[in-house]
């Protein structure tokens, strides 16, 4: 029955895939946390800037910045992103698009966890000599990252699925294998169930995993 799949690299796809998301999770954790911070800065401008970025990015197309990145950055602006092979670049590409569009989400996920910490704390940790930085790295994020678990694994989930997108810049993730299959082979709809069933296998362990931890690190109020 799954003769059809002989000849062709269905789990190399799928690393690829658990590649794309692992990176891109790690980055856009970073780059959204400090865009959480700059949105409750005390800082005008890193407010203005944060409001900004994530009010126009999140109104952006994830397909739209993929291909700007494939075809704008690497021609018209010279970012190789360090080589000059053409795979390679269009990996470090669509990483750099699903950080950049996912960072978005995390950072409101973050800023609602950040609102749910009692200002109260925020005033004591002032009244001890902590600055802003300190304050936000030892007394609120902590706890803002345990209340809001179970919205950071929705994001994770839904990075997982928008890996997809890669395939329109020729990353070779599960999904471009799939055209691919599509195009060459008879069985569509066994195809189209086995990378279904390919993607519920990366996505479901982790929302349930995430679902768990959400539940037992939830601060107590």
């Amino acid at each position: 029955m799954f003769d059809f799949l002989e000849g062709y690299d269905v789990l190399g796809a799928f690393w690829m895939t658990v590649k794309l998301t692992a990176l891109s999770a790690v980055g856009s954790l970073i780059w959204g946390t400090l865009l959480a911070a700059m949105r409750v800065s005390p800082v005008p401008l890193m407010r203005g800037f944060g409001t900004a970025y994530v009010n126009i990015v999140r109104n952006i197309p994830l397909t739209v910045i993929i291909l700007f990145n494939s075809l704008g950055l690497a021609p018209i602006f010279g970012m190789t992103l360090g080589s000059e092979n053409f795979k390679i670049q269009g990996f470090r590409l669509a990483v750099l698009g699903f950080v950049v569009y996912t960072a978005a989400f995390v950072c409101e996920a973050l800023r609602s966890g950040i609102n749910t910490v009692p200002l109260g704390q925020a005033e004591a940790a002032r009244a001890i000599g902590l600055n802003f930085t300190q304050t936000l790295r030892l007394i609120v994020l902590p706890q803002a990252f345990r209340s809001v678990i179970g919205p950071l694994a929705n994001v994770l989930i839904a990075l997982t699925k928008n890996t997809t997108v890669a395939a329109a810049i020729g990353v070779a993730e599960a999904a471009a294998l799939m055209k691919t299959m599509i195009e060459n082979e008879a069985q569509t709809l066994l195809i189209g169930a086995v990378f279904a069933f390919g993607f519920v296998v990366l996505t479901l362990p982790t929302g349930l995993l995430l679902g768990w931890l959400s539940k037992r690190l939830a601060v107590k109020r």
